[in-house]
């Protein structure tokens, strides 16, 4: 079940609150992050990356670049050993403060605080029947599913072939939990995702 018109509209001006307040509280990290990205990179130092967003419609989804091209690495998984994430994108990852500047497609409009996390194309524009229900909301920064796979570049690492893992256990696991989120949806749960991810 997806949600009601009234609570989408309580989700988003708590969205629109929260993502105005939080650009002006977090300004004095992501301009020195983006620097220093851009240095330890030598590209722009913020990342845009097309995915899907809610009724399937794509979006640029915009992060703090962590990462470099390497010659023969071509996947999307990305485990804790990847050779692409860069000395300053290691820091920056396990701090969180490359996920800053999604706080600017929260107020565009293309993505939530909290929700299911953004897929590129290929998993969540595949979702079939009541997995669909995934893609009725804006994709978050963090959320229920988040929070589970905190760790998830580590558990991939730990894996022979991290993209089937993915792709067999975690993406449907991450479904399951997503549905469960809307049909059990509240403000105060969404509060809730937010200190746990502030703070765990």
């Amino acid at each position: 079940m997806a949600l009601s018109t009234r609570q989408a509209a309580t989700k988003r001006a708590f969205d629109l609150l929260g993502a105005s307040c939080g650009l002006v509280l977090t300004f004095w990290l992501i301009v020195p992050a983006w620097i220093a990205a851009t240095i330890d990179t030598r590209q722009n130092g913020f990342f845009t990356q097309q995915r899907v967003g809610r009724n399937g419609r794509l979006f640029n989804v915009i992060k703090i670049r962590t990462m470099r091209n390497v010659a023969g690495v071509e996947t999307t998984v990305t485990t804790g050993a990847d050779p692409r994430i860069t000395r300053v994108g290691r820091i920056l990852r396990k701090t969180k403060i490359d996920e800053l500047p999604q706080l600017i497609n929260v107020l565009l409009g293309d993505m939530s605080f909290v929700g299911p996390r953004p897929d590129v194309p290929g998993f969540a524009d595949r979702l079939a029947d009541e997995d669909k229900v995934v893609l009725s909301i804006r994709p978050g920064i963090t959320g229920p599913a988040t929070l589970k796979y905190r760790d998830e570049e580590t558990l991939l690492a730990r894996q022979t072939d991290p993209e089937a893992y993915n792709r067999e256990v975690i993406f449907p696991d991450k479904v399951r939990i997503n549905r469960e989120y809307i049909e059990n949806w509240s403000l105060a749960g969404d509060i809730r995702y937010i200190w746990q991810t502030l703070t765990g």
